[in-house]
């Protein structure tokens, strides 16, 4: 009967442990809709015409140009014909190092000869149901951090903060964005060695966003954002691990709840250590629990800065890389994956920076990270080592899920400076099925008891 009470009591105290202010005025949220979009971005293009107006996104197949498409098919690329504008490389590369990351000027330069950008013409593809924007327009006067940044109170369904103020607000954003109600994955995971050798892991991602569901509030939702278990299929040496995350909404109350199940020992057990910089699973050591999804988790360890909005060539539209005609040998190469697959575009993006708190521990000093301002997907990652150098590099290769529709990941890699190693995640291309997103589930697929009942034994 404790544990019932537990979230009820959580939900109870995340109104009164919430600050007094709103996130904007009445005034400023009237611009969503009208100079900025549904989401907070801006609707117009650029100066120069290389970043067009937001004209609504790619809402439907039909609006792909696909309207026979059907759920569960490999989604065709609206944008096959485009032909690239040019190619970034480490000889050319001053040329554009106003619109290019610090993890991309890296790259660029410690690949020389194999490390590229090709850009295509920009397309603001992303959009999310109308249900969507109309609950952000609804929670934007409303919505509230938490104690300490660490969650977020009176919200629910859409973005809590379209118009930010503070950087902890674009974390939120992100965490927070609309992936659908409900997904299903089938993905690979291949810590891949400085000679290209790899050994695919397998995944079987189950997640349930409880904070996109129509009418969500953050006093309905006991406290949760999302569900997600994630079950480790392949190799058979690692068959049958089986991780459940409860993702918390205000974590200044709870942190995140999260359980393995062991088929060696048969028996489940609490994890606590499910995050922050502990390593992810199967991933060899190259990606942090809390580098999934990009970033994901608490903010609590860092302090958090809103250092302003530029234009970046960023990973976007990538129909090409997440096609069925690839095999993962196509993709994946030395220290890096093959970049004649992937799609550069020029974006606005928000960019955060992240510097650990004095007293606090993490494998990353500081993180900078590029997240977009149509979707709030986190694109790009720079992270630094406690010296302070630069470490690793995250890309997100994102599409628009039109048939959803959202703009997400279709695979995401962390690029490791120090030994040429790298982690690709989310790969999908020889799978049976990639992302389904017509699974209906509940809060009660997603507890404790259910893990050994779908262990592999």
């Amino acid at each position: 009967m404790k544990r019932q009470l537990i979230p009820a009591i959580a939900a109870a105290l995340v109104v009164v442990s919430a600050p007094s202010f709103a996130a904007v005025s009445a005034q400023e949220a009237a611009r969503l809709g009208a100079d900025l979009t549904p989401l907070g971005a801006e609707k117009k293009g650029n100066a120069d015409g290389s970043i067009p107006a937001w004209e609504g996104g790619i809402g439907s197949p039909a609006k792909a140009g696909f309207p026979a498409y059907k759920p569960g098919d490999n989604r065709p690329d609206p944008f096959a014909s485009d032909k690239p504008l040019f190619t970034i490389t480490a000889a050319n590369m001053a040329q554009y190092a106003g619109r290019l990351t610090e993890g991309q000027k890296k790259l660029l330069q410690q690949y020389k000869s194999t490390y590229k950008m090709i850009v295509y013409p920009t397309h603001r593809s992303a959009a999310v149901p109308q249900r969507i924007y109309d609950a952000t327009k609804r929670i934007a006067t409303t919505a509230q951090l938490a104690a300490g940044g660490n969650g977020v109170t009176h919200a629910g369904e859409g973005t809590p903060f379209p118009i930010p103020k503070e950087g902890v607000e674009v974390f939120w954003n992100h965490i927070l964005r609309y992936r659908a109600n409900a997904v299903l994955r089938h993905i690979g995971q291949a810590p891949v060695t400085a000679s290209g050798a790899y050994t695919m892991v397998k995944f079987i991602d189950d997640t349930y966003v409880a904070y996109s569901l129509p009418g969500a509030t953050s006093d309905n939702l006991n406290n949760i954002i999302a569900y997600f278990i994630q079950e480790t299929v392949a190799p058979a040496r690692l068959a049958g691990e089986i991780l459940l995350v409860q993702e918390t909404l205000d974590q200044s109350i709870e942190n995140r709840r999260a359980w393995v199940y062991n088929p060696g020992q048969r028996r489940v057990r609490r994890a606590p250590n499910v995050a922050f910089d502990n390593p992810g699973t199967n991933s060899d050591n190259l990606r942090t629990s809390d580098q999934l999804d990009m970033y994901n988790g608490s903010p609590q360890r860092y302090d958090w800065k809103l250092v302003g909005k530029r234009e970046i060539y960023v990973p976007y539209n990538s129909y090409r890389i997440s096609s069925n005609k690839l095999k993962y040998d196509d993709i994946l190469k030395k220290n890096h994956i093959n970049q004649d697959y992937a799609r550069y575009e020029l974006h606005r993006v928000w960019v955060v920076d992240s510097t650990l708190k004095p007293g606090q521990n993490h494998l990353y000093s500081r993180r900078t990270l590029y997240v977009d301002e149509d979707s709030w997907q986190i694109l790009a990652v720079d992270c630094y080592d406690r010296r302070g150098e630069l470490y690793r590099v995250q890309e997100g290769h994102a599409l628009q899920f039109y048939d959803v529709p959202s703009l997400w990941t279709t695979l995401e890699t962390v690029m490791d400076l120090s030994n040429g190693r790298y982690l690709a995640l989310g790969l999908q291309n020889e799978e049976p099925q990639g992302y389904d997103f017509s699974i209906k589930r509940s809060p009660a697929d997603y507890q404790p008891s259910q893990l050994s009942r779908r262990g592999v034994r």
